[in-house]
């Protein structure tokens, strides 16, 4: 029988709203190749990795009177060129232009009658680049068997291996009666399927009550803190506002040098460095805002993060983190961010940057999915935003022998919430992608622009503090990181 969705996956569908469109993307920059690149030449690097992920040449199918969750089945009119399409921006292309139609693209939903992933190849920008944008429902990524289309395309050297033979005929649709017959044989086998697709379709508050059960079952010195965050509801927030279905997004490049430099200095991780850099950015928004942030204030974050489960690294925790966004010391917010991190990772799962970046391929596309999909499955009660932060590999990487240049993540908002973070550390550098919404966040460029201000504050106390004796080589020069 055909793979029937699982109650977390039909959630990203009842959860699907005009506002609210359940697809996560990445914008890609690439310098072309010596002879070229053109969308021909994409579409037969997707075609050959098309056998990697199956799940992209199939479609949803409801069970007649909606006895059981839809199942996936081939698509027997699967069309490629509907699924890469050609795009441009008019010449030369500016970064800010490229921005826009992203976020036009982001913000359209995608046709549930179709496999549920598109990707663009966007030329006519400066310098003679090309993007690639690509899109993907968070119901193809199931956690499981998790690939994401953006991962499978890419090289680690200009000459592409050869793909495996792909010699994909589809199966036959399965009829009517198949899938009732295949409903109750599940409703046998897995009754439990069945009181969890309606919990989850009347509420999520268990969900949020179940994430509480699972976070606080690791260390004891880590519970009374899970406990008081997960318990409260979400500070308010300028982030936490009624979105439209339209859409922002801005960039920034910054270098990873910096955080190690802050790393080396006072302590903590590359990753504590980056949220605390977030927290004075959020800080120094919130006063162009004309709030008043007391110093008690705090932004929570939910940052999820990649554990190890015996299964291999494609799982992903749930950590809420309160960014401390009243204190007025960068050093400080570094402190509380990195102590607040260290209660969860004190259970001993979060996996380390170094694997995540040696993964097979390029993880970032999908594990940002799987953190897409940790956001959405919980209440929005609870948290201002999510921030996404995955390591990639510091080398380059190629689709067709073109170079791959730069990054960005874009992860969608959740009802209610009005800013999406998602960060990729990809040859050197570490780049924010910033989706949100367009009315609530018509000033998102100054949030952007807060947050290399706000890793050059960090920088500065680095600069001044003692270096850590645990620390090898001196931090690298200070080199500003750019918004846009």
């Amino acid at each position: 029988m055909p793979d029937r969705l699982s109650a977390l996956d039909m959630s990203f569908l009842y959860l699907e709203e005009p506002t609210t469109p359940m697809h996560v993307g990445s914008v890609e920059l690439f310098e072309p190749p010596e002879g070229g690149f053109d969308v021909d030449r994409l579409l037969a690097v997707v075609r050959e990795r098309l056998a990697y992920v199956p799940r992209y040449r199939q479609r949803l199918k409801s069970v007649p009177g909606n006895f059981a969750n839809p199942v996936w089945v081939d698509d027997e009119d699967f069309d490629l060129t509907y699924h890469v399409r050609p795009s441009a921006v008019p010449r030369p292309g500016t970064p800010q232009q490229l921005r826009e139609l992203v976020a036009r693209i982001m913000s359209r939903p995608l046709d549930r009658s179709r496999p549920l992933w598109e990707m663009y190849f966007v030329e006519g920008l400066e310098d003679g680049r090309f993007a690639l944008l690509s899109k993907t429902h968070q119901a193809v990524i199931d956690g499981v068997s998790a690939v994401d289309i953006g991962q499978v395309v890419l090289d680690v050297s200009p000459g592409a291996p050869d793909g495996p033979a792909d010699g994909w005929m589809p199966a036959m649709e399965p009829s009517a009666l198949e899938l009732l017959a295949g409903a109750v044989v599940d409703a046998v086998h897995r009754p439990g399927d069945l009181v969890e697709s309606a919990r989850r379709a009347v509420s999520d508050l268990p969900v949020a009550g179940g994430w509480v059960a699972r976070t606080v079952g690791g260390a004891v010195g880590s519970v009374a803190a899970a406990m008081r965050t997960a318990a409260s509801p979400a500070p308010g927030s300028p982030l936490n506002v009624p979105i439209g279905a339209q859409r922002r997004f801005a960039t920034v490049e910054t270098r990873l040098d910096d955080y190690r430099g802050i790393r080396a200095r006072l302590g903590g991780d590359v990753n504590d460095a980056i949220l605390a850099t977030v927290a004075g950015a959020l800080r120094a928004w919130l006063f162009t805002r004309g709030v008043r942030v007391a110093a008690n204030m705090s932004v929570r974050a939910l940052v999820p993060v990649s554990v190890l489960t015996g299964e291999g690294p494609n799982r992903v925790a749930e950590y809420l983190v309160d960014l401390p966004v009243g204190e007025g010391s960068p050093t400080m917010r570094l402190h509380q961010v990195s102590y607040a991190m260290r209660a969860h990772q004190e259970t001993g799962r979060a996996v380390r940057a170094r694997t995540l970046a040696g993964m097979a391929g390029f993880a970032p596309p999908t594990l940002h999915a799987l953190g897409a999909r940790v956001a959405s499955s919980l209440s929005r009660r609870i948290f201002n935003l999510v921030v996404t932060n995955v390591p990639g590999p510091q080398t380059p990487l190629y689709v067709g022998g073109a170079t791959m240049v730069s990054t960005y993540p874009v992860v969608p908002l959740a009802k209610g919430q009005a800013l999406a973070i998602g960060l990729t550390s990809y040859n050197g550098a570490v780049y924010f992608g910033l989706n949100a919404d367009r009315v609530a966040m018509s000033d998102l460029d100054v949030l952007a622009q807060c947050i290399p201000d706000a890793l050059a504050e960090l920088v500065d106390a680095a600069e001044q503090a003692p270096k850590k004796s645990r620390a090898g080589k001196r931090p690298a020069q200070r080199r500003k990181g750019t918004a846009h």
